[in-house]
């Protein structure tokens, strides 16, 4: 059982029956979701840069205590947890303090927002020798779906898996104008906090204003498509396949810009054999595609694949797995397998993989009982690391041979600027 701070901020062995104290930090969109998800527990703060935020909150949590800066929060001895909802560029930095005060972290996806984040996360995490409990929001890994496909394809039921392509047809907006006149500060909203380690700008609502499918388009606060829908998809042959670093990755898509994420992407990581026997532990690479083009490229890839027995262009979103013996194509609800006339009426494999507690409880669960979840920061902290990996080869437009040792691309010897990011002082997590 897990020593955990009561109350009164001491230390002591707290039962399982025992709320944690939780700070909700962002309140709007997915905070709402997430705020549900752990209404169980205590909300013992809410913080958001928008007092509107926190306002509605309150409603619901009249007992909580409201802040609008992150920070204030970190060595407040009462708190147990944190669940972090925040746009893309504060996910890291706001993990990395709270795991070093000994808090445990419920974080939106995607972990980090550079390379080095994700790679600092996951080190700060393991250094806390099982005295924390860890979770990414990546929600459909708790599913049942995602646990069959696992199943069939560390079976061997398609045979060895040397190809895994993931798609999501979401597109990206035009970011016009790419720098947004001043505006005045509504009262109350904390534009520099919501900035945080970005660079300075004067206030424009434009930047913020309508959640991640705003403001994940650029560079400065998210990863586009691949950052976010990535989180999702990519996990599962990140688990089905057991991966790990990549040791090339390559990017096609739009010209490069300097401000928004790429309309489409064609993204491949190629993976070298992994430790084991099993078929899927051969080598193999992943892509990714998204956006009209990249839909229409995995469309003409795919389909030959699996012939009559599905439209891939009728899956929005989804994984397809090539083995030796055929591949099988899912998304959160769907499994096909092809050929099908081979695999219709073969059994499916047992059940071997234990159904969630559920995606908020995994992570309880955990807080108060010393557990690890199944998508701890050591595993979704390497999950990021892989797929930003792909964002970097696009901002370089260069094919990138990975060195994971000292997270350089050894062929491109300005790899670093992508790789890591600069900060605002005050907001620079430590270790970077």
């Amino acid at each position: 059982m897990l020593p955990v701070r009561t109350a009164m901020g001491d230390e002591s062995t707290r039962g399982s029956e025992d709320k944690l104290n939780v700070a909700i930090i962002g309140c709007e969109n997915r905070g709402r979701a997430n705020m549900a998800g752990v209404a169980s527990e205590n909300i013992y703060a809410l913080c958001d840069t928008n007092p509107a935020a926190t306002k509605s909150a309150k409603a619901k949590y009249p007992e909580a205590l409201i802040t609008r800066d992150w920070r204030e929060l970190i060595e407040d001895g009462k708190i147990d947890a944190v669940v972090i909802s925040t746009a893309d560029h504060h996910h890291a930095p706001i993990s990395i303090a709270a795991m070093r005060a000994g808090k445990h972290v419920y974080c939106e996806k995607p972990l980090a927002h550079t390379v080095e984040e994700a790679r600092l996360v996951q080190e700060v995490y393991l250094a806390a020798d099982g005295k924390i409990a860890t979770q990414m929001g990546t929600q459909i890994h708790a599913g049942d779906n995602y646990r069959r496909v696992v199943e069939i394809v560390q079976s061997g039921m398609i045979g060895e898996v040397t190809e895994a392509h993931v798609w999501c047809s979401r597109d990206i907006r035009p970011v016009k104008p790419p720098v947004l006149g001043m505006q005045p500060i509504p009262d109350g909203f904390a534009w520099d906090t919501w900035l945080g380690p970005a660079a300075d700008r004067p206030y424009n609502e434009g930047y913020w204003k309508g959640g991640n499918l705003n403001w994940n388009r650029r560079w400065e606060f998210g990863n586009g498509v691949l950052g976010d829908m990535g989180s999702h998809l990519i996990d599962l042959p990140f688990w089905a396949l057991e991966l790990r670093r990549p040791s090339t990755i390559a990017s096609e898509g739009p010209p490069v810009d300097d401000i928004a994420c790429p309309t489409w992407q064609q993204v491949t990581w190629t993976h070298a054999a992994r430790p084991g026997s099993g078929p899927h532990h051969a080598a193999c690479k992943v892509v990714w595609y998204h956006g009209g083009e990249g839909m229409s490229r995995r469309a003409k890839y795919l389909q030959p694949l699996v012939g009559s027995d599905t439209q891939i262009n009728k899956w929005g979103i989804g994984v397809a797995f090539v083995g030796h013996e055929g591949t099988v194509v899912a998304d959160y609800d769907r499994i096909v397998l092809s050929p099908g006339d081979k695999f219709r009426n073969l059994p499916r494999p047992d059940l071997t993989l234990a159904k969630s507690l559920g995606h908020y409880r995994e992570w309880i669960h955990a807080a108060k009982t010393g557990g690890k979840t199944l998508c701890n920061f050591a595993y979704s902290g390497n999950l990021i690391e892989h797929n930003l990996l792909g964002n970097v080869a696009h901002r370089l437009s260069e094919s990138m041979e990975w060195n994971s040792e000292t997270l350089t691309a050894e062929n491109v010897p300005d790899s670093d600027q992508f790789i890591s990011k600069s900060y605002r002082d005050e907001w620079k997590p430590q270790g970077i």
